[in-house]
């Protein structure tokens, strides 16, 4: 049991309540894990990952995992860390992001130890009635102990009526699951108490609580999004997800393994003990990224992204993928930001001056340093930005 109990601590911010877990583990019954997911975002990257990752090590010790989509309190809009009421998203959005995120959940759970359910099934069928009944069971003084709602209360932004409605329903979904833990961020934790205030408010015994931290993106700084772009998303090329783990520094690279890798926990350790006596760090960090990338796609193509990296970074070589762009331009050429652009290498011309100042930019394997450079028709060049970019465009 004391070895379960530590692969489900690991990596984990806060267990509540510890004992009451080794309770519910003595039963010896499968235990049911909840995690609910608001269907806003279905492009998945490693950061949603996390709670994907400790649900999946519940499974492995014989687990059912309740995997809840939030189809009507998508529709109300989780204010959690938001500092204005958020829009809430259509029936139609809500659906379609579902879908999606289905077919990407289940590559990393076990179809056969999961229970995907929409808390619609329960809300839909409880009435006026029912919800100002559950909207009874707390005050408006408990809510503004939350700390979003405290903190736009006192700046006076408004908060809605229905914002508070959030919280109780992610409550009451575990009364309507039954169930015995809950996990969830660690900016989740009001919501995940109220699950806990709703099953003795109803007679169930209270769930656990397992709080997992917001990874940190790319850059170790800022929690992995894709609006900052320090992002990795699960459905990228094998390369790109191999080529950006690579990129992570040394110190980060355990951040990740300790919340993204099913490696042992011994694994783990020994890897340290031989970076500690002098191994090379890229030699455990190439591992690592395998792992992922064999997840995410499967074992042939995490091997073939480590050859295609060891050919681009170690002898030079240009990757055999690469896309082939035919660009129309003026009679005097195009100038490279623009080809850039087009190419589909940067996101603005503005992005790609930035890219050359910071001497990120190749034409033939030369660097670019004149951000006014043309590249006159009929010529055909290999355009690189940073690592990892490439193109051959021809202009016409």
């Amino acid at each position: 049991m004391q070895d379960a109990l530590q692969e489900i601590k690991r990596g984990a911010d806060e267990l509540l309540v510890e004992a009451e877990l080794i309770e519910k583990f003595k039963t010896g019954r499968p235990l049911r894990i909840k995690a609910g997911f608001d269907p806003t975002a279905p492009d998945l990257h490693l950061g949603h990952t996390v709670l994907l990752n400790k649900l999946r090590q519940f499974q492995l010790l014989g687990h059912q995992v309740v995997f809840l989509i939030g189809d009507f309190t998508g529709m109300i809009g989780d204010p959690t860390g938001k500092n204005t009421t958020r829009p809430p998203l259509t029936p139609e959005a809500v659906i379609e992001n579902a879908k999606t995120y289905q077919e990407q959940v289940f590559k990393i759970l076990d179809p056969g130890l999961t229970e995907v359910r929409f808390n619609s099934e329960w809300m839909n069928g409880m009435g006026s009635v029912g919800m100002i009944r559950l909207a009874a069971t707390h005050t408006v003084a408990r809510m503004l102990e939350r700390d979003d709602f405290h903190k736009r209360y006192t700046s006076q932004q408004p908060i809605a009526i229905h914002e508070f409605l959030y919280p109780l329903i992610q409550g009451y979904d575990s009364v309507a699951l039954e169930a015995d833990v809950e996990l969830g961020g660690t900016d989740q934790k009001f919501n995940l108490l109220m699950g806990r205030e709703m099953q003795k408010h109803h007679g169930q015994a209270p769930q656990c609580i397992l709080t997992m931290p917001l990874l940190e993106g790319m850059d170790g700084v800022n929690k992995m999004s894709k609006s900052l772009g320090n992002y990795i998303g699960i459905n990228e090329p094998p390369q790109e997800i191999f080529g950006k783990l690579m990129s992570i520094s040394d110190d980060l690279m355990w951040r990740y393994i300790q919340l993204l890798s099913f490696e042992p926990l011994q694994v783990v350790e020994g890897w340290k003990r031989q970076v500690a006596d002098g191994a090379n760090p890229r030699n455990i960090k190439v591992g690592f990224a395998q792992e992922i990338v064999a997840r995410f796609h499967d074992a042939a193509a995490a091997t073939q992204a480590l050859a295609e990296f060891e050919a681009r970074f170690q002898k030079g070589a240009l990757p055999e993928d690469m896309p082939e762009i035919s660009l129309a331009s003026a009679e005097g050429g195009i100038a490279v930001p623009q080809l850039l652009k087009q190419a589909g290498l940067v996101a603005s011309t503005s992005d790609a001056m930035r890219q050359i100042a910071g001497g990120g930019v190749r034409l033939d394997g030369e660097r670019v340093v004149d951000k006014g450079m043309l590249v006159l028709p009929g010529a055909t060049v290999v355009a690189q930005v940073g690592k990892r970019r490439f193109a051959r465009v021809t202009i016409i």
